[in-house]
């Protein structure tokens, strides 16, 4: 299993689906395992989850730097 894809992947389908990113919020291990099935260990899935999360912070900021460098026409 390639990990940093299925993190993508996650990442992906929790950014264009409102319901399963409220869910993520909430209970971000329910909406991984909902995501992958009962396949991954618990504790593989809270590696993901933890990537998950890293990757949405990272985008987060991304595009909040984004919004800053258009206010200063950048």
């Amino acid at each position: 299993m390639d990990i940093n894809k299925t993190i993508d992947d996650l990442v992906n389908k929790i950014k264009l689906d409102k319901v399963l990113s409220d869910l993520f919020s909430k209970d971000p291990l329910k909406a991984v395992q909902e995501l992958v099935g009962d396949k991954i260990p618990k504790e593989q899935l809270e590696s993901i989850v933890e990537g998950v999360k890293a990757k949405i912070s990272v985008d987060k900021a991304g595009d909040a730097l984004n919004k800053v460098k258009g206010l200063f026409g950048g």
